[in-house]
This record gives C-alpha cells, sequence and structure tokens, in this order.
C-alpha cells in the first residue's frame, strides 16, 4: 500500500514538474493574442448589428491608405458582406466615438460584425479573415496583441506622411457598398 502511494506521489511531481512551465506560460500568451472584441450599440439591423448579414468598416474617409484599403477589401468581397462608413459622416461619428476613436482626428479604424467591434491589428485580423484566399492570416493571431498593435500604431501615425491625405472625405456608395 506505502509502495503504491509513493509511486503515485512521483507519477504527480513528475506531472507537475513537466506541465507547470507550460501551464504558466499558457494565459500570457492566450491573453496577448486573445480577439480585442467590444460589444458596440448600433441598431441590429444595420451593417455590423447582430440581425445584420453585414460587416461594417469603420475608416478615416481622409486617409489615402485606408480609402485604398477599402477598395482592396471591396475587390476581394465576392459576397458583398462588407459596408463602408467614413467616420467623419454623421453616421460613422456616434459608432467611432463609441470605440474611444476621435473622428476628427483618428488613430485606428474599426470593424464592426455582429454587433461586436475590433479596432487597430485585430480589425485587420477579422477583415481579412472575410476575404477569399486571406483567411491564412489566422496565423499572425500567434503574435502577441501588443506588438501587432504596436506595428499597427506605427503605420497609423505616419499614414498621411507615407500615403497622403485628402482634402475631402471619400464617400462609399448610398447603400454603404464601395
Amino acid at each position: 500500500m506505502s509502495g503504491r502511494f509513493r509511486f503515485d506521489l512521483e507519477v504527480d511531481r513528475d506531472v507537475r514538474f513537466m506541465t507547470t512551465p507550460v501551464v504558466s506560460a499558457v494565459p500570457w500568451v492566450f491573453a496577448c493574442s486573445m480577439q480585442a472584441q467590444q460589444s458596440i450599440v448600433v441598431d441590429p439591423k444595420s451593417p455590423g448589428g447582430v440581425d445584420s448579414p453585414h460587416g461594417l468598416i469603420l475608416f478615416d474617409g481622409v486617409c489615402v491608405l485606408c480609402s485604398r484599403g477599402c477598395g482592396f477589401v471591396s475587390k476581394r468581397d465576392r459576397r458583398s458582406y462588407f459596408r463602408f462608413v467614413p467616420m467623419q459622416l454623421a453616421e460613422g461619428r456616434p459608432l467611432a466615438e463609441q470605440l474611444g476613436i476621435n473622428p476628427d482626428r483618428p488613430d485606428s479604424f474599426a470593424f464592426v460584425a455582429n454587433g461586436q467591434a475590433s479596432v487597430k491589428s485585430e480589425a485587420v485580423l477579422r477583415i481579412a479573415r472575410e476575404l477569399p484566399r486571406w483567411q491564412w492570416t489566422w496565423l499572425f493571431h500567434f503574435v502577441p496583441r501588443v506588438i501587432r498593435d504596436a506595428i499597427y500604431d506605427l503605420v497609423a501615425r505616419n499614414r498621411y506622411r507615407w500615403f497622403g491625405r485628402r482634402d475631402v472625405c471619400i464617400l462609399p456608395n448610398s447603400d454603404r457598398s464601395w
């Protein structure tokens, strides 16, 4: 009986020794790479709402990079899933403000689907997952969000200097498609 008890302790000690470093590392990795989504108040039937079949991209309408990004997404959007709203418009302004984005000096864009909003690198990855032949980008979730967002912030800070800025806000079609 005592031999059996001692054997169980040795097995348990070995298992703890082998799993402790992994177990302690796992929460940190997942905490840094988990999706950064937040609920947002949006009409359930409008694009991005819980009852809508469309996702909404809220973008900086005067940013050339952002406008080209919307064009890139639209060309690949075979399902006509995405709708686009500049955050400088009356329709986009309250959504941006709910997400903590200043529509007059935006530092991010957002993607809203099923009443859940993502910003920065998480928004980019969620959009890419919806595009044909871009689903492979899920691999970037293994890069901690802190690092992804730091790269995003670098580009966002320099986007007007690197890509230009329009004098007027670019507008999507009346149905908010591109």
